[in-house]
């Protein structure tokens, strides 16, 4: 992709450079002004995308999947999904340990689920995505603070689920490169909150796991947290 910097200049530069990414460091905030960032492609969708991937022991499994979805802007329109893996590792679970998806714009929801949701890390070749029920919902809010504890709570019939992120860190800003975002495709400038401790309850009984130590764009984090500001350019 191109820079278009002032008197008409033109330059390269490479996502992958950390250095070209304000947020990150390495450049100056007068460069950073002076030289916007352009990504070249389409704008597929825009939004919040928050997440919580637990597991029972560092090696094992993923024994509970959450993400959620906040758009603001996608061939679909605006809305919410929750795509909820109570069983990551079962295709047909009982009802008790059912796998949905609840949302309030079912395209949207089937959209992102066939071309980013099963492409994540721990989602990929998933067995719970291939028997996912869809549900509507009813009602989304979010809670708590981002620079502290943070919520979403999800309503859907007789089914409430809440989302808790704890022990939140420092905010950080970055831009991966389609070679390596979960697609292949897409650049991802997004904002990323890390997390200590995160839940999954589901009409108040906690799901099993915790999250786990993992590294993105050079920040040690965990397979919990939250996702601002997050945008996914087709090329």
């Amino acid at each position: 992709m191109t820079i278009h910097g002032q008197k008409g200049k033109r330059r390269q530069w490479t996502p992958l450079e950390p250095r070209s990414i304000g947020c990150i460091g390495g450049t100056t905030r007068e460069q950073a002004m002076a030289e916007p960032i352009i990504f070249a492609g389409d704008v597929e969708w825009s939004g919040e995308n928050p997440g919580i991937s637990l597991k029972e022991r560092p090696d094992g499994p993923f024994t509970t999947l959450a993400s959620f979805f906040r758009v603001v802007l996608s061939p679909h329109g605006r809305g919410h999904a929750l795509v909820l893996l109570q069983s990551p590792q079962d295709s047909a679970p009982p009802p008790e340990r059912a796998n949905v998806c609840l949302s309030d714009n079912e395209a949207l929801a089937r959209f992102l689920i066939a071309n980013f949701v099963a492409h994540f890390g721990a989602w990929r070749d998933v067995p719970g995505l291939k028997g996912l029920a869809y549900r509507r919902l009813d009602s989304v809010q979010a809670g708590g603070d981002p620079t502290n504890t943070y919520s979403e709570m999800v309503t859907a019939g007789e089914l409430t689920v809440r989302l808790t992120w704890s022990g939140l860190g420092k905010p950080f800003c970055f831009a991966l490169p389609p070679d390596r975002s979960a697609t292949g495709r897409h650049y991802m400038p997004s904002l990323f909150v890390g997390c200590r401790e995160a839940s999954v309850e589901v009409n108040g009984h906690a799901l099993k796991g915790k999250p786990v130590p993992r590294e993105i764009a050079g920040q040690t984090i965990t397979t919990a947290m939250l996702a601002f500001s997050e945008t996914w350019v087709r090329v």
